[in-house]
């Protein structure tokens, strides 16, 4: 009895260890965002730059973790987990210095770059380790216990970041940052074993990777579920990057109000996620799935018709915290389903979850400034739109994924 409450204790401590390193992976993204929003405005003020050229500071990260996740996911398929990811931690961390101490704007842009395709490594790599020990419901709850983690990055990061801002400037941020990267950097080379076994293994050359990404592709299943999360994800982005400019610009938030408002909206995320886990097993996945794309439309419905009819403040945060919570709920499923009967191909699958996520996410970036300053408008048109479209592609495209037909056994 002893030894088998040792080993238990033994086998929850190592999944706690995988949790924890897991989600610091995935997290990489909503730090290296969030924390720097609260300084939007500062920078641009710093630097002598226009809004919209310091807006592609935060492009060019998302476009860098698309093409990253696109390289990287195929290349862990073959090489295993650990090395690229090693390698994509060291990137990061380069970048970071680089952002720290760029002397304007267009530098910074190039820097965001760098640093993106280390983040890259982090996200890309953290999806497909889960696929390679998980399947099934199992894998569906993992991903639901990672929001707890990843989605502590969106509460603590502009709440950081708008406090760093209280005693140093904006680029004290990237010092942190940096910081974070090396931390992980260590923790994985030290701590995380290598969880893709040899035989597992799929061949890097450029034909093969092209082959496995057009089979993906063609999937129907996959691309519906694949579609459906990057596009919420868009309408979410569409928020990261315009909410700084309404809420403090058009509503007259403080940065630290600011931050404690985009707090909020991450505990949502948390809290969906967390309602995740416990219903999945209970219900079905794919009406967990559709559940939170309904929640996501509702929620920018609303963020649109307070924007139209210049709502009071409260109206709008509610409806802000609608759109935003659905993440907890849409994210894990669609990862889980999409991932589900590409087992052989887990990296590769990743990256095209994240390329999706991440190309429709820049390409909303840039149309939440659109109206110029003095509307809320643009971001709030830009969030409903991508959120019903999101709802449309799952109707349209997913099928039931029937037991039995992965392309490799768990």
């Amino acid at each position: 009895m002893t030894t088998t409450a040792e080993g238990t204790a033994t086998g929850r401590r190592a999944q706690l260890k995988f949790v924890l390193v897991l989600g610091g992976l995935s997290a990489f993204g909503p730090l290296s965002i969030d924390m720097y929003l609260p300084a939007l405005p500062r920078m641009a003020e710093d630097l002598h730059a226009a809004d919209t050229t310091v807006q592609l500071t935060l492009s060019a990260f998302i476009a860098g973790l698309a093409l990253g996740q696109l390289v990287l996911g195929p290349l862990s398929d073959a090489l295993g987990r650990r090395r690229p990811l090693l390698v994509g931690l060291v990137l990061y961390v380069v970048g970071s210095v680089l952002c720290a101490v760029s002397p304007d704007a267009w530098l910074l842009v190039a820097a965001r770059g760098v640093q993106s395709l280390g983040a890259a490594a982090g996200i890309v790599i953290a999806r497909a380790m889960v696929r390679d020990l998980y399947s099934g419901t199992a894998m569906t709850k993992f991903f639901s216990t990672l929001m707890l983690v990843s989605g502590l990055a969106p509460i603590l990061a502009p709440l950081i970041g708008g406090q760093l801002l209280n005693w140093t400037s904006w680029r004290g941020v990237f010092v942190v940052l940096t910081v974070f990267g090396a931390l992980l950097l260590a923790v994985v080379a030290v701590a995380l074993p290598e969880p893709l076994p040899v035989s597992r293994r799929s061949p890097a050359r450029l034909g093969q990777v092209m082959r496995t990404y057009g089979r993906l592709v063609a999937d129907r299943s996959f691309a519906g579920y694949a579609l459906a999360s990057g596009l919420l994800f868009a309408s979410m982005f569409a928020y990261i990057s315009g909410s700084s400019f309404t809420l403090q610009g058009v509503y007259g938030l403080s940065p630290q109000a600011y931050s404690v408002v985009f707090g909020v909206n991450g505990v949502g995320i948390v809290l969906a996620g967390q309602l995740n886990g416990r219903l999945v097993g209970r219900i079905r996945e794919r009406a967990l799935l559709a559940s939170g794309l309904l929640l996501g439309a509702f929620g920018g419905v609303l963020v649109l018709l307070a924007a139209l009819l210049r709502a009071p403040l409260p109206f709008l945060l509610v409806s802000l915290f609608l759109l935003v919570s659905s993440i907890g709920l849409v994210m894990p499923n669609a990862s889980s389903l999409a991932l589900a009967s590409h087992a052989r191909s887990a990296g590769a699958a990743s990256a095209l979850l994240g390329v999706l996520q991440f190309v429709v996410g820049a390409v909303a970036t840039p149309l939440v400034g659109l109206g110029g300053p003095g509307t809320a408008v643009p971001m709030a048109a830009t969030m409903a739109g991508f959120a019903l479209l999101a709802l449309v592609a799952f109707v349209v495209l997913t099928r039931e994924v029937r037991s039995g037909t992965p392309d490799q056994p768990s």
